[in-house]
């Protein structure tokens, strides 16, 4: 009987995970599949998550020291200003660069871009 519901509570992770557009967190995914099913604990979520992870079913990527998951391999990079904070998610399409230096099957990269944003440095200027 247990492995029924163990069976049934794994459907329902993977199929909300299945729903996820972008990006998301355990966080995020726990409080859908605990909306639908009560049953499912956080803790049974975060170990599905690092069974997936460990079977290469799903990719993860550190963002402001909190891990994002992605069930599509998707290049995950951003700038951080580092007088304000704001952080700008970036859409980098082309790899070819890297592919050229490294001369390896680039399947995602995850960038982290620091400096100081236009508006601080307008901010600086005036």
């Amino acid at each position: 009987m247990k492995n029924t519901r163990e069976t049934r509570q794994k459907e329902t992770i993977q199929e909300e995970i299945e729903k996820m557009a972008s990006f998301f967190t355990a966080e995020d995914l726990s409080h859908k599949v605990i909306n639908k099913n009560k049953k499912i604990s956080v803790p049974t979520v975060y170990r599905f998550l690092k069974k997936m992870r460990e079977k290469g079913k799903i990719h993860y990527y550190l963002c402001d020291r909190k891990i994002l998951y992605s069930k599509e391999k998707k290049s995950h990079c951003h700038f951080t200003c580092q007088l304000c904070g704001k952080t700008e998610h970036l859409n980098i399409e082309k790899l070819d660069f890297l592919k050229k230096q490294l001369q390896a099957d680039i399947c995602h990269i995850q960038v982290d871009v620091t400096g100081t944003c236009k508006d601080c440095v307008q901010k600086a200027t005036s």
